[in-house]
């Protein structure tokens, strides 16, 4: 038989999504030893490795990489058919609300890729900071929110749960080309006084004793990208953020940097059976 296993599949994404085997478990219904022996077959079928374990978990190779691509359309066209043939079409207008900083050179293609999965849902898409859009939620003013938080060390885990959709690293980031020479004050770019990264980064610097002086304020991530690519100075932000023209810098006496959490609000008491199904649409499009 050729091909994969749905069931394989869909345990593979949820093994990468938890980031562990154990945690991954009751995420598909299977104790710990079946998820193991799931990928155990499931990298037998494709000819080679897909995940790195280790002490602080799973991680994908690039083979799992790519695989795991392959497995979310796929799975979302299973579902999607599933739901014409049992006659449960996905037909409304959703309020959906995303943070700035969320794949911004991907998020485009995924909400595309949306509205043409589901043609018959009408979007209507904000972007606005993470608290801001925690805000809304409660308020009940948007169905659907993405927000950031920002997972520092030793700090009270983040008020507000829900799916996570991805993990990544903070960078310190520059021109192409910049080095160490960076010179005293610390040109800072950064988005406006209100933004929760902003208010972290310069608590960061001002406990590790860094000089700094704000040398432009952006109004988005976008023009983030631009003043970095036009050597305006150094930002922080989350590693999908990269773009042609701006790189990692790696210069001494820049503190270390956290990981970012994107998480779908959690469903609210009472949700209508569309705004589920919109959820379950938007999680196996986004992650």
């Amino acid at each position: 038989m050729s091909g994969f296993d749905l069931d394989q599949l869909r345990t593979l994404a949820a093994v990468l999504d938890a980031g562990s085997l154990t945690a991954a478990a009751p995420k598909v219904f299977l104790s710990q030893s079946s998820v193991s022996e799931q990928m155990r077959k499931l990298e037998d079928r494709a000819g080679q490795p897909l995940l790195v374990r280790g002490k602080s978990g799973v991680t994908a190779t690039p083979a799992g990489e790519r695989l795991l691509a392959h497995a979310r359309a796929i799975l979302a066209l299973s579902d999607e058919a599933y739901r014409d043939l049992r006659g449960v079409a996905l037909r409304g207008e959703l309020r959906l609300c995303i943070t700035d900083y969320f794949r911004p050179g991907d998020v485009a293609r995924m909400l595309r890729r949306l509205n043409e999965q589901y043609p018959q849902v009408r979007l209507h898409v904000t972007i606005m900071k993470s608290g801001a859009i925690e805000a809304a939620y409660e308020r009940g003013e948007i169905d659907v929110g993405i927000s950031m938080s920002i997972q520092e060390r030793g700090a009270p885990r983040a008020r507000v749960q829900g799916d996570l959709l991805r993990r990544e690293p903070l960078l310190w980031m520059a021109a192409e080309g910049e080095d160490a020479r960076l010179g005293e004050p610390l040109p800072l770019l950064v988005l406006p006084e209100t933004c929760a990264l902003r208010q972290y980064v310069e608590r960061l610097l001002s406990r590790r004793g860094v000089p700094y002086a704000v040398a432009h304020v952006a109004s988005g991530v976008a023009g983030l990208q631009l003043a970095l690519s036009a050597g305006l100075g150094v930002a922080c932000l989350n590693e999908s953020a990269l773009a042609p023209g701006i790189a990692r810098l790696h210069a001494p006496g820049l503190p270390a940097l956290p990981q970012v959490e994107f998480r779908l609000l959690p469903a609210r008491a009472g949700e209508s059976e569309f705004i589920g199904l919109a959820r379950e649409a938007i999680i196996k499009t986004m992650r």
